[in-house]
C-alpha cells in the first residue's frame, strides 16, 4: 500500500474511540466497504451497525475499507499499489468476502472504483475461486438492485439484523463462501443475480425475470436484535464524537415521495430503558448524542428519553423533525440540552402541494411551530424543500420563497427582542421518483425546467439577509434517477464510466443507452418494473391507489394503530404472516421492546 495513505489511516485510527473491544481474530476475513470517504462512511449508522453485527461472530474478522480521495486514488494508480483495508492494510483482493454497504445511488460508481483499485474483477462472471465473494447490501439495494446486479455475487435484500446471521452461517461454512452462496439462493432476503436472466420487450421494457422468483425483503425485530448504535466515535466526521442511536424504525405517515416511509414499515422501536441504559454506559466518552429515526416524535416515550439524556449531561440532537407531531414541550426539552439548530421538512411551499404529497400540515402550522422553536432559544433552522414535484406550478415554487420569508420574519421578531438573531438554511433538491413509492411510475421533470426553478430560488434566497441556501443541481438528480430507476443494462454504463474515468452521463453514451428512456418516460401501470423482483410487502394496488389520490390532491390517513390492517399489504394476517403492526406501542409497556413479530416465516 502507498506509504502516505497508510500513515493517514494510522492517524485516523489513533483518533478513534472504540465503544467495544477491537476484534483481532476470525477464520472468515471480511472487508466491510463503504463506497465513499471515511468522513462520510463513519457518519453512517447503518455501516457501523453492520460492522458491529459481523464482528459479533467468533468465526468472522471484519475490517473496514473506504473510497480514497482523489489525491490518494491517483497515488495508488501511479504506484500500482492496491486499495487496502483500514485496520491491517491488507489488499482488498486478499479477503474472502467484500461486503459493501450502499445507502445512496450516487455511490454506485464508487463501488466499481473500489473493486478496481482493490484488484478485484468488476463483474461477478469474471471472478474465479481465488477472488473475493462480493456481497452488496444497504438501503439503496433493497429498493432496486438491478444496476449493480452484474457486479454482485450476492445481494442482501433488507435490514442487516435479519440477514447477517444467515449470511455468516452460509459463507463461513465448510465449503467456503462460494459454496455458501448456493445455499442462500432459495432463502428469503438473498438475491443471486447470476441465477436470474432478464428478458426485454421490443420497446426496451422488461418482459420478465427467469429465475427462482421474487426476493422477499427482510426486516429486523427489536426483540431479536441489539440496539443499533455507534460502535466507534471519531472527531473526523460531520458527527464529530457524537454517539448515534436508532430509537425507532419506520414511519406511519405514508408521504408519497418517501421511499423510507414505505420500505421500513411497520413501525418498530426500542424502549426508553434500553436507549438510556446504553447512553449511560458511554457517557464517559462523549457528551453528544444523536437520536436517529424517520419519525423521532412518534416514539411514545420521546419526552422521557430526552429528559433522561439531559439528566446525564448530554447535548441531544435529532434528525429532521415531523411537523405534525412537534410539541412546544419537546422543543423546550431539546433547547434545554443546548441544541442551537433544528431541521424541519416542509418539502414544498403551498398547502396544495402538501396534499398531493400526503403531508398533513399547513403553512399556518409551520409558522406556529417555527415560532415555538425560536421562542425556546433555538436560533437556527434548516428547511428541506424539493422542486420538480408532480403537479407543481410556478406559483408553488414562489410559495417556497414566501414561506421562507415568513419563517425568517418570525425569527427576526423573536431574535431582536432577545438580542440574538440566527440563520435560516433552506436546502433545495430536485425531486427524484423512487422505486417502492406511488411515484415509481412517473417521469422525472425536464432538467432544464428544474434548473430554471433552482435558479429562481437561488436569486430569491440571495436577496434575503440571514438566509443561506443550499441548492443541489438538476445534474445530481439526473444521475440519481437513472440509477434509482434503471434496469440491469445500466450496469454497462457504470462499467464504462469506471473504466474510462468519466461520469455516468458519458458512460450512458458509451454504452449506447438513452437516458430519456429511464428519466422522461411515464411507465405503464401493467409494466414489469426492474425492481419488481424485490417484494417489500406493499401491494402494487396500494401504490396505484395512492398515485391516483395524489393526482386528485386527496390526503390519505396515517397507518392505523390496529392489528390486522390490510390497507397497504405489509401487515396482512396471512397463513404465514411475517410481521404485523401493534395496536399501540405502549401496549407492551412492561416489555423492553415495543413490537413483536408474528409467527416467523419458515
Amino acid at each position: 500500500m502507498e506509504r502516505r495513505l497508510r500513515v493517514r489511516h494510522r492517524g485516523l485510527l489513533q483518533d478513534e474511540v472504540r465503544l467495544s473491544p477491537e476484534k483481532r481474530t476470525g477464520t472468515l476475513r471480511v472487508a466491510l466497504c463503504y463506497p465513499n470517504l471515511y468522513f462520510v462512511g463513519m457518519s453512517n449508522l447503518g455501516f457501523q451497525g453492520v460492522y458491529q453485527l459481523l464482528n459479533a461472530y467468533e468465526d468472522v474478522l471484519c475490517e473496514r475499507a473506504f473510497l480514497p480521495d482523489d489525491v490518494d486514488r491517483e497515488d495508488l494508480e501511479r504506484s500500482g499499489h492496491r486499495l487496502s483495508s483500514f485496520e491491517s492494510g491488507t489488499d482488498l483482493n486478499q479477503f474472502e468476502v467484500l461486503a459493501f454497504s450502499v445507502s445512496f445511488e450516487n455511490d454506485y460508481l464508487h463501488v466499481l472504483r473500489m473493486l478496481s483499485l482493490g484488484g478485484v474483477p468488476l463483474r461477478a462472471a469474471d471472478r474465479g475461486p481465488g477472488d473475493p465473494v462480493v456481497v452488496l447490501g444497504g438501503a439503496a439495494l433493497f429498493l432496486n438492485p438491478e444496476p449493480l446486479a452484474p457486479f454482485a455475487d450476492l445481494v442482501a435484500v433488507g435490514e442487516g439484523e435479519a440477514l447477517v446471521p444467515k449470511m455468516v452461517e452460509a459463507l463461513a461454512g465448510a465449503g467456503g463462501p462460494r459454496r455458501g452462496i448456493e445455499s442462500l439462493t432459495e432463502k428469503d432476503g438473498f438475491y443471486v443475480p447470476s441465477r436470474y436472466e432478464v428478458r426485454y420487450n421490443a420497446d426496451g421494457t422488461v418482459a420478465a425475470y427467469d429465475g427462482p422468483g421474487p426476493v422477499t425483503r427482510q426486516r429486523g425485530w427489536p426483540e431479536k436484535m441489539a440496539l443499533p448504535q455507534s460502535v466507534i466515535l471519531t472527531p473526523n466526521t460531520e458527527m464529530s464524537m457524537k454517539f448515534m442511536v436508532e430509537i425507532s424504525r419506520g414511519c406511519p405517515c405514508m408521504c408519497r415521495f418517501c421511499w423510507a416511509g414505505y420500505n421500513y414499515l411497520p413501525v418498530r422501536g426500542f424502549s426508553r430503558k434500553v436507549i438510556v441504559d446504553r447512553a449511560r454506559e458511554v457517557r464517559a466518552f462523549t457528551r453528544r448524542i444523536g437520536l436517529v429515526s424517520t419519525a423521532v416524535c412518534d416514539h411514545p416515550e420521546i419526552d422521557g428519553i430526552v429528559d433522561d439524556l439531559a439528566g446525564l449531561g448530554y447535548e441531544v440532537s435529532v434528525a429532521s423533525l415531523r411537523l405534525d407531531d412537534l410539541t412546544p414541550q419537546f422543543v423546550f426539552k431539546l433547547a434545554d440540552t443546548g441544541v442551537q439548530g433544528l431541521t424541519l421538512a416542509p418539502e414544498c411551499g403551498s398547502d396544495r402541494m402538501r396534499r398531493i404529497l400526503n403531508k398533513q400540515f399547513t403553512n399556518a402550522e409551520i409558522l406556529d411551530k417555527a415560532t415555538w422553536i425560536f421562542e425556546n432559544g433555538i436560533q437556527n433552522l434548516k428547511l428541506y424543500y424539493m422542486v420538480g414535484l408532480p403537479g407543481e406550478t410556478h406559483e408553488d415554487v414562489e410559495a417556497i420563497v414566501s414561506l421562507t420569508e415568513q419563517i425568517r420574519a418570525r425569527m427576526l421578531a423573536v431574535g431582536r427582542s432577545r438580542g440574538r438573531i440566527g440563520r435560516i438554511h433552506p436546502s433545495v433538491n430536485p425531486f427524484v421518483p423512487k422505486p417502492g413509492t406511488p411515484y415509481q411510475w412517473l417521469p422525472m421533470e425536464d432538467p432544464k425546467e428544474t434548473d430554471r426553478k433552482l435558479q429562481f430560488l437561488r436569486k430569491a434566497f440571495g436577496r434575503m439577509p440571514n438566509v443561506d441556501a443550499i441548492m443541489k443541481s438538476a445534474r445530481t438528480g439526473f444521475s440519481q434517477s437513472i440509477l434509482a430507476l434503471g434496469d440491469r443494462r445500466v450496469a454497462d454504463a457504470l462499467e464504462r464510466a469506471c473504466l474510462d474515468g468519466v461520469d455516468l452521463k458519458r458512460g450512458m453514451k458509451a454504452a449506447g443507452l438513452d437516458p430519456a428512456f429511464y428519466l422522461f418516460r411515464g411507465r405503464g401501470r401493467d409494466e414489469t418494473l426492474p425492481w419488481d423482483l424485490v417484494d417489500n410487502g406493499v401491494s402494487k394496488a396500494y401504490y396505484l391507489r395512492e398515485l391516483d389520490k395524489s393526482l386528485a390532491e386527496r390526503l390519505s390517513p396515517h397507518c392505523p394503530e390496529v392489528q390486522g390492517c390490510i390497507r397497504c399489504g405489509v401487515c396482512v394476517e396471512a397463513p404465514n404472516p411475517s410481521y404485523r403492526l401493534p395496536e399501540k406501542w405502549k401496549a407492551l409497556g412492561t416489555s423492553p421492546l415495543y413490537l413483536k413479530p408474528a409467527a416467523a416465516r419458515p
